[in-house]
């Protein structure tokens, strides 16, 4: 009986050291995915892509250790739908939230009404991660459903969430109170518009803090920081203090970038230090172009050679950086043409950490892309929409851009069309030369768009007070 008992305790301490075995290795082989999105980021403001004046060298070391492309475009021209688009892995004809605001919405907590929230049944990709195993966590900016919505951060995958629910309360960097998952947390110091405690600062240790606690299973940190959207404010100017020829303006809004760029210092130092950045994936992008900065926006060549800005449809408005970085997996200097953008994030990932997933998505995998085991995809086209200055819409296909614009009087507008190999600033309209483009660009505009409850292109033309204050 006593050997018996040996027996069955040694079989029942084999198998419970195998599942810790297994447990330890899935935490091993798993990498982890950081997501990095700065907001309102231009796509020629950082030094990696062709920035002069600010100093941008953290961003710029993650470009030569990994893959940096040049053909890369945020989901939408702003930060709601942009976002909704990474999410779901849905451009902005099918996923839900198609604008910063639409009919039937809810009163955000900045008192505007109209705020579309994420439903239950919008697969989001932390609710994937999250249900492999993945410790999930979002600090920043959410902008996809309010307090007591079907929207909530953590009803929509996410384990941890600190920031901002509401984008337009995300404009003050010294706010009265952020979240908590969903607990409202004062911020002692910032009581009647003093400035004590800046949220990227908060933001910053907070994302430190969650790598800290999860560096021993696998993680998605979800990162979407608010510089440098307005309100341009931070407590100093830093190395561009004493800048002669800038303006006070020029200073502060440079500042903010280098203070994001120390950011990703801090968290790649963090990784290094805790022996996990060889499994780790840090991915760096923009939520859109630009905003017009007063005028001021060209000293820094903010797009680069591209035309437009925040809101347009046009390259400006939605081409951005985009970095991809892991040490031993991706190949240190490399460069790709691919055209890519946020839809393919969802795919991507899924193909990255080996999971099957059966969703239809608007994007592709590029993951062969960016380890360098695949040169090029062949693609779906890119698609747009846009409910804000008069609704537009855009496509790109292979070389070819189309855009259509005043979609408020309807879908027999004109459509520009431009070769962005031949003439990546769209300064030449090849639509009355090349009407077979045209027609090809009206086949993917008649399939590309599902009708939406809340947003339609005569409904938000609605004055620029209510739309641009967004």
């Amino acid at each position: 009986m006593q050997k018996q008992n040996i027996i069955y305790n040694t079989f029942f301490t084999t198998l419970i050291l195998l599942f810790f075995f297994f447990e330890f290795t899935f935490a091993q082989e798993k990498p982890n995915i950081i997501f990095i999105m700065a907001d309102d980021l231009g796509y020629g403001e950082v030094g990696a892509y062709g920035q002069l004046l600010i100093q941008t060298p953290n961003i710029d070391r993650l470009s030569s250790r990994g893959i940096q492309f040049s053909d890369y475009y945020s989901g939408a021209a702003v930060c709601a739908p942009a976002r909704s688009v990474l999410m779901t892995g849905l451009h902005t004809g099918h996923t839900r939230i198609r604008g910063n605001f639409g009919k039937g919405g809810v009163i955000g907590l900045a008192g505007k009404k109209g705020r579309v929230p994420l439903r239950e049944e919008d697969l989001t990709i932390a609710e994937v991660l999250q249900n492999v195993g993945y410790r999930t966590g979002m600090i920043g900016k959410w902008g996809l459903g309010e307090p007591n919505t079907t929207g909530e951060p953590n009803k929509k995958g996410f384990d941890y969430f600190y920031g901002f629910y509401n984008q337009r309360r995300a404009h003050s960097y010294y706010p009265e109170y952020l979240w908590e998952n969903t607990h409202k947390v004062m911020l002692f110091g910032n009581e009647k518009e003093q400035n004590h405690q800046y949220t990227h600062s908060l933001f910053a240790d907070k994302a430190i803090n969650f790598i800290d606690r999860n560096h021993q299973t696998p993680f998605f940190l979800y990162l979407p920081v608010c510089i440098p959207h307005s309100r341009y404010e931070l407590p100093d100017n830093g190395i561009y203090t004493h800048k002669k020829g800038w303006t006070k303006f020029q200073k502060k809004y440079a500042a903010m970038i280098t203070r994001l760029d120390e950011t990703v210092g801090r968290i790649v130092s963090r990784l290094e230090a805790l022996g996990i950045d060889d499994n780790t994936y840090i991915f760096f992008t923009s939520d859109n172009g630009p905003a017009e900065i007063f005028g001021e926006w060209e000293k820094f060549n903010s797009n680069g050679v591209f035309r437009g800005m925040k809101r347009d449809p046009y390259e400006g408005g939605i081409r951005v950086p985009f970095v991809v970085y892991h040490p031993k997996k991706i190949a240190a200097g490399t460069t790709s043409d691919q055209v890519g953008y946020f839809a393919d994030f969802f795919p991507t990932v899924m193909e990255l950490i080996g999971e099957p997933i059966e969703n239809k998505f608007d994007g592709n995998s590029i993951a062969g892309v960016i380890h360098g085991n695949r040169k090029s995809i062949e693609r779906q086209p890119l698609y747009w929409e846009f409910y804000e200055k008069k609704g537009w819409r855009a496509t790109r296909f292979g070389r070819w851009k189309a855009i259509q614009n005043n979609m408020h009087l309807g879908d027999q507008g004109p459509i520009e069309v431009y070769d962005l190999y031949r003439d990546p600033g769209e300064a030449f309209d090849l639509s009355q030369s090349h009407p077979h483009l045209v027609d090809q660009a009206k086949k993917i505009f008649d399939t590309a768009s599902l009708p939406s409850e809340h947003y339609f292109w005569n409904y938000q033309q609605i004055g620029e007070n209510e739309v641009y204050d967004n």
